[in-house]
């Protein structure tokens, strides 16, 4: 026995709604972040019927609705899965507020008031999940590092980073070169004294010189 087939305007119906151009205008992508307005509809109706509107009316319940549709405008979402995200949040915002409400009812039990607290803890909880689903699905809070060629010489050190000074004054400096020598003290030309018939005077200088032998003879006085 075979499988009748569904009329053509019914078959049409079901297969035209992926692809439908009126449909693509994705006029309401800010709120739901998808470029099917039929998504971004059932996404809205989705959040605002977590608002709790059945126990308000009138201008309350028209100021709620304009909240939901401002929240989702606020967070921006950029595709569907930011826009679950994002109708998510604010559901899981409002079920806390509400579970926080009820805490605070007076006529209540310990246990009623306990449990209230506990559920709205296991909510801020799952909201802060969201925000870090969502950031990490947006490329945020990821470091980003960027390694650079560094040539090094033979006999040559290479500083990466900052390199501080003590002492004060500038604490860190950029090292811009990628090696550095140590610069030894330059000989000091002799300075000459005010009797031009006298020997230069000699400058002292930090190179090695030799010294004199302690053993020397010393006339008057025994060896040893």
């Amino acid at each position: 026995m075979t499988e009748k087939e569904p009329p053509p305007g019914e078959k049409d119906a079901e297969t035209m709604g992926a692809d439908d151009p009126y449909d693509l205008k994705g006029l309401l992508k800010r709120l739901g972040g998808s470029q099917s307005d039929h998504w971004n509809k059932v996404l809205i109706d989705q959040t605002v019927h977590t608002l709790g509107l059945n126990r308000c009316d009138g201008e309350a319940r028209e100021r709620r609705h304009r909240a939901a549709l401002a929240g989702l405008i606020g967070i921006g979402p950029q595709d569907e899965l930011e826009g679950m995200i994002a109708a998510q949040l604010i559901a899981t915002h409002n079920a806390t507020m509400e579970c926080y409400r009820r805490a605070m009812i007076g006529e209540q039990t310990f246990e009623g008031r306990r449990e209230n607290l506990n559920q709205a803890n296991k909510l801020a909880r799952t909201y802060a999940t969201l925000i870090e689903a969502l950031n990490r699905h947006r490329g945020k809070g990821q470091q980003k590092v960027t390694v650079e060629h560094v040539h090094v010489h033979a006999g040559g050190q290479a500083v990466v980073g900052m390199v501080e000074t003590p002492g004060g004054g500038d604490g860190a400096k950029s090292q811009e070169q990628p090696h550095a020598k140590q610069i030894a003290h330059a000989p000091q030309p002799a300075m000459w004294s005010p009797d031009k018939e006298r020997e230069p005077v000699p400058v002292t200088s930090d190179a090695e010189r030799p010294l004199p032998n302690a053993w020397r003879d010393v006339p008057g006085c025994p060896e040893g």
